[in-house]
């Protein structure tokens, strides 16, 4: 008898066990996926050596916030119905303002437009921040001789002018910067910009205490993100069969590419205390 109510107990249990499992898999699936999303987050959250100067900037910079071109009615379903995405913005406006009306009567009317080779699509495979990516001003404060602490504060000595780039040749650049800047964007959520000015006689009331007997140096740099990804290029065509149109892609490539893209509006600090 008690062997059959321990058998019972042990079944009662492993039965419990084998229920809970699907709960424990899933708990520990959304453990890991937050545990991603929150390294990814780290990744790109801004720390605290590097500071926002745009109320403090001499040099009135212009946001580089790129027009997000949504495509027309016509242009979703022409585009929709290719097997590679189109993301490019200039090509999508292009569409916007193409007018195609095929009659309605044209039975075997056929035609073919060609519209160009395209980069396509950027996909991202690598998104990373340099905070030191360019030195741009050294503040120096010499207390070797003195007796009580001294205070160093940021003070940009020149003008300084940060350019983003792409990091080989390819074809089309001005399309494939545009696209690569609205995916860093989109994946950093930073004020990115190709192109960034940092105005002499900027301050900022950060203080560095430089005690007696010692020599401080304050080396300020332009931060900037690293984008890496592959571009896929291809022959466009609109294709008129009677009353209907359709878009069509041939020869399709695809090239890796990197761009450096400055942090628009931020400084990085490095702060040193010498004999």
């Amino acid at each position: 008898m008690k062997k059959n109510s321990r058998f019972g107990v042990s079944f009662i249990v492993f039965t419990i066990l084998v229920l809970m499992l699907p709960v424990i898999s899933f708990a520990e699936e959304k453990e890991g996926e937050a545990e991603e999303k929150k390294e990814e987050k780290d990744d790109f959250s801004i720390p605290s050596h590097v500071l926002n100067i745009s109320k403090e900037n001499t040099y009135p910079n212009s946001t580089e916030d790129e027009e997000i071109i949504e495509p027309s009615d016509l242009t979703k379903e022409l585009i929709d119905g290719v097997d590679v995405p189109i993301e490019n913005p200039n090509l999508i406006k292009m569409l916007n303002e193409t007018t195609l009306s095929p009659s309605p009567i044209a039975f075997g009317y056929r035609g073919s437009v060609f519209l160009g080779r395209w980069p396509l699509n950027y996909q991202s495979s690598e998104t990373t921040v340099n905070w030191e990516f360019q030195p741009i001003n050294t503040n120096e404060l010499n207390n070797l001789g003195g007796d009580s602490n001294q205070k160093l504060n940021y003070n940009q000595q020149e003008q300084k002018e940060i350019k983003g780039a792409l990091t080989s040749k390819i074809t089309n650049p001005n399309d494939v910067k545009t696209m690569m800047l609205l995916k860093s964007k989109e994946k950093t959520k930073l004020p990115l910009s190709y192109n960034t000015t940092i105005g002499r006689g900027t301050k900022k009331e950060n203080s560095y205490g430089v005690p007696p007997k010692k020599y401080g140096e304050l080396k300020a740099y332009a931060p900037a993100v690293n984008e890496k990804g592959q571009v896929t290029f291809g022959e466009v065509y609109i294709q008129l069969k009677g009353s209907k149109k359709s878009i069509v892609v041939k020869n399709v490539t695809k090239q890796g590419i990197g761009a450096w893209i400055p942090i628009q509006e931020h400084v990085s600090f490095s702060f040193q205390v010498k004999q």
